[in-house]
Parts: structure tokens; sequence; C-alpha cells
């Protein structure tokens, strides 16, 4: 069996790197990549590098633009390069453009699309859900979901039970694999907090500062080695998007995600993740309060025990079905809980 794994940016590669182990280990299977983004990024370098993830095939070259834009040249450039290796199913990870792209093309070409990370919503009414993640479901012929809140979500939206596996989280995988080579790297013993922030306000800043007078503040690291066995002995992770999410909650290390809604919120709903508003007071309250009530043990969160990768390729080498044991359940569950932001404090 030939598959090719289409993958956009650097944040991706920690969910691809799991599935083509897996495929590898398989022993026969040829597993190839498409990267979307330009051969000579740095980042992405770095990360092919560190994660031990084989030369592209082919590199797309597409960077910069709408999603729109981006896209179109994706699938421009996508189609023929599919149509000579002529795989027999297409994978993608997540809700980047390259999702979407490799969707629309597998499709054009009746090639079978799989979809890894499938079914994640964040539930918000305003339009928060990604084009590129509505897509990537809509066109997928199997869909790798995390967890049940996913199945959930996909039901809802006429899916048939036949498409989906209940997996598992691949990033729980990566996170596995990266603390195992971390693991002769030495820990800090001081408490401290990690911090992913992509545009903090003033009002965070300063919020930040003022923790610093309890603990250290380390922002987290771009290589993924040193990011994981970072955030494995910090007190406390505050991050303002989905980054985090999953990990912090498997290792039941409380986060404080600035934001509203979540596309991960079994994480909010059975693990450590909390959602705030990004305000001063609302913060450091939210940040004293899972500091001091910390559980002294890790949740456990259904079929996240870094097996997922291994389902997956059980499911395309050998048509194993990992299907939810409790679909009754699952739609109920999914209307009777929603994580939504802490209001704020009074």
């Amino acid at each position: 069996m030939r598959a090719v794994s289409v993958v956009g940016g650097p944040a991706n590669l920690p969910q691809l790197a799991p599935v083509a182990r897996a495929l590898s280990a398989s022993g026969d299977v040829e597993h190839l990549i498409i990267y979307a983004g330009r051969r000579d990024g740095p980042e992405l370098v770095a990360a092919i590098a560190e994660l031990g993830l084989p030369p592209a095939r082919y590199h797309l070259e597409v960077g910069g633009g709408s999603d729109g834009m981006q896209i179109g040249l994706m699938l421009q450039r996508l189609e023929p390069a599919l149509a000579e290796l002529r795989p027999d199913v297409v994978l993608a990870y997540g809700d980047d453009t390259a999702a979407a792209a490799a969707a629309l093309a597998a499709g054009a070409l009746r090639i079978r699309f799989g979809h890894v990370e499938a079914g994640l919503r964040s539930g918000d009414g305003a339009g928060g859900e990604t084009i590129p993640r509505l897509v990537s479901d809509v066109l997928a012929d199997v869909l790798f979901v995390p967890s049940r809140d996913a199945i959930g979500a996909l039901k809802a939206e006429g899916v048939a039970e036949e498409r989906i596996q209940f997996v598992g989280s691949v990033r729980i995988d990566g996170l596995c694999w990266a603390l195992a080579q971390g693991a002769a790297q030495a820990g800090d013993s001081a408490p401290y907090a990690v911090t992913s922030l992509h545009e903090p306000g003033a009002e965070i800043v300063q919020a930040l500062g003022e923790l610093r007078s309890r603990f250290r503040i380390a922002p987290a690291p771009a290589a993924y080695v040193e990011r994981m066995t970072l955030v494995a002995s910090a007190a406390l992770v505050v991050t303002d998007s989905d980054d985090l999410q999953d990990e912090t909650s498997f290792l039941g290390i409380p986060c404080i995600t600035l934001q509203a809604h979540t596309d991960h919120p079994t994480t909010c709903q059975h693990g450590t993740n909390r959602l705030v508003a990004p305000q001063r007071e609302t913060f450091l309250a939210a940040a004293n309060r899972a500091l001091s009530r910390r559980a002294p043990a890790r949740p456990l969160l259904e079929r996240w025990d870094g097996r997922a990768a291994e389902r997956i390729a059980r499911v395309l080498c050998d048509g194993a079905e990992f299907t939810s044991e409790r679909e009754s359940e699952v739609a109920s569950a999914a209307r009777r809980r929603r994580a939504v932001a802490l209001p704020q404090m009074a």
C-alpha cells in the first residue's frame, strides 16, 4: 500500500510524526510526505530533522496570502503530484490549509482521503470553526477522531457512523515519544510556568509580571522535544491558542487558555484546561485557583494512551475498526456540556 501525507507548516509535524512511525512499522506501507510550505524554511528544516521524518517527495512551495489563495495554489500543485504518485490513501492533519487542499485534490482524483484530528469543533455559533477543518471533514472517507465530543459533533452534522474511527489523540503519541527522547535532560527543580502566547495583551503581560514574584516564567521553546520536556515539569501552562491543551490534560498540569472557545473541549470537560477571559484580575484569579487546587492524580482520558497512530495504521492496513461503544450517549453529552470562558471576576 502507498500512503501520502500532506502537511502544511511545522506546527502539524508532531501530529504527522507518530503516524509516519506507525506506518513504517507496519512493514508493508510505502509512506511518502508532501510538504505544502517552502523547502528552505528554517523552522520546517529543524522540525523535520528533530522528529526524524524522511525527506519530502514534493514541496509545494506555498506561503503567505489568504486561506483561499493558499488552498488554490496548493490544489494547483498538489493534484498533478498525486496523479503521478497514485497513492491508495491521502492523509492530512488538523485544520491548516494543506488539509483542505489535500481533501479537494484527493476527491477530484477519487483517492481515499483520511483526516487525522477530525471532528474538533469549538461550538462557537458566531462562525469560529475554520473552513479548512470543515472542508476536510466533509470530504473525508475516514475521519480519525481524538475524543468523544468529536464523534458527537460529526454525527450532529450528519456524518455516517462507518466513516468515523475513534483512535485517540496523536498529540499524546507525540508527547510520549518526546518525553522518552528528553528523559536524560536535566529538570528544573524550582517551580515555573510555561507560556505559549502569540498576542498577549497589556493586562496579561502585567499579570505575568506579578506572577514572576512567585515563580519563573518560561516561554515555550520552538524545538519540540525541549518544549514537551519543559511542559512536563511545569506548575502551570498559559496559552492563547489550542496549543498544549491535550498535552497538559494528559500530564495533569493546569492549563489556562486565554480565549472564549476551544477546538478541544474535552480538555475542559475531562482534562485540566480552563478557558479564561484575557483580563488581569480574571487571569490571576484563575492562576491562583489552578495552582492551589491541582489534583493529585492525572485525568484518565479515553484512548489517550500513546497508541492513536498505531490504531490509524491498523485501520488503513488491516481494515480494523475503532468505533464508539456508547454511541447513544455521545450526542446528549455534547449537548449537556460545552466549554465556555470564565466570566469577569467582580
